[in-house]
């Protein structure tokens, strides 16, 4: 009977618990609705217009869903099809080609550019938003110009060019050297991660500095041993931001070439070849799996330069 009077206990403490813990939630509620009201938009849109996507394209991703048809489960098959895809090859080349170009040289201009306009010289303010303003150039204009100014025929750079006797590269219409190219159209809209830098390094502290000058430190030695080591932090930031940027290229090679990927195929990025399986040919379930496959990808080499930020990232006051 003890035992049974002890289970009997057990049970009416439990209940009285869990009745607690549900007096304790609802308190919570009531006390934070105001808080719970404001953030109620940002949770719809976040549920609606992420987490359903999110979840809609993994599950489309084993199937043949296709917009104008139900489809059905296929299982693996369209990460088998992909294998054997040569545009889809393709896209992944000219996707780390682009990515391995740019990402390394954007880092380094931007960095230079910054140290440049981190001065406290007059009218220092118009040459940062002169650095900045291409960035707010729309991607079709920017393509527009770009394609005029690089014409092989009538082209300003190229008559720049044959005015010093140095005739100039077919630029967009040769398949050697169209994806340099548009690394250098891309660089002229770094203005972004400028500005970035420019604040890591006026966020870095003058003691450092004033430290060094007494030690009789010279300008590089500065530059070396404070100021570097003490921007890696937005160096972490923006290499990052800048790979996630690079895999998902998109609008100024699609303006440029109308989708196509011309010439010969070397503009046809990673995301472009996405969108074309979704809107042009209707094969959701196709493009849902090279979009996990991207996903993928990114998540794994962030990982791994989260993993090494261990070494090479320095933080003020570490």
């Amino acid at each position: 009977m003890s035992n049974i009077y002890s289970g009997t206990d057990m049970g009416m403490a439990g209940r009285t618990r869990t009745g607690t813990g549900k007096r304790s939630i609802r308190q919570a509620l009531r006390k934070n609705r105001t808080g719970w009201l404001f953030v109620t938009p940002w949770l719809l849109g976040l549920l609606l217009f992420y987490v359903y996507p999110l979840v809609s394209s993994i599950i489309l991703s084993f199937t043949s869903y296709s917009i104008l048809k139900a489809g059905s489960f296929v299982g693996l098959q369209n990460y088998r099809n992909l294998m054997g895809d040569g545009v889809f090859w393709a896209s992944i080349y000219n996707t780390l080609y682009f990515a391995l170009l740019y990402v390394p040289l954007s880092l380094i201009c931007s960095l230079a550019l910054a140290l440049l306009l981190n001065t406290g010289r007059r009218g220092i303010g118009f040459y940062r938003t002169l650095f900045f303003l291409p960035t707010l150039v729309p991607l079709v204009a920017k393509a527009a110009i770009w394609i005029w100014l690089l014409n092989p025929q009538f082209g300003l750079v190229n008559q720049a060019l044959a005015a010093i006797g140095i005739n100039g590269p077919p630029w967009l219409g040769s398949d050697s050297w169209s994806k340099p190219t548009l690394v250098l159209m891309s660089l002229w809209a770094i203005g972004q991660t400028v500005m970035i830098f420019v604040a890591g390094l006026q966020d870095i502290s003058r003691d450092y500095y004033d430290a060094a000058a007494v030690d009789g430190a010279r300008r590089h030695q500065t530059l070396w041993r404070i100021t570097l080591p003490l921007l890696t932090p937005v160096l972490f930031y923006n290499l990052i931001m800048g790979i996630i940027g690079s895999f998902q290229v998109f609008a100024l090679p699609y303006s440029l070439t109308g989708g196509s990927g011309a010439p010969a195929g070397s503009l046809m990025f990673y995301v472009m070849y996405v969108y074309q399986n979704a809107f042009l040919y209707l094969k959701m379930g196709y493009a849902s799996a090279m979009a996990w496959i991207l996903f993928a990808l990114i998540a794994l080499l962030t990982a791994v330069i989260f993993a090494s930020s261990k070494k090479w990232v320095h933080y003020q006051g570490n």
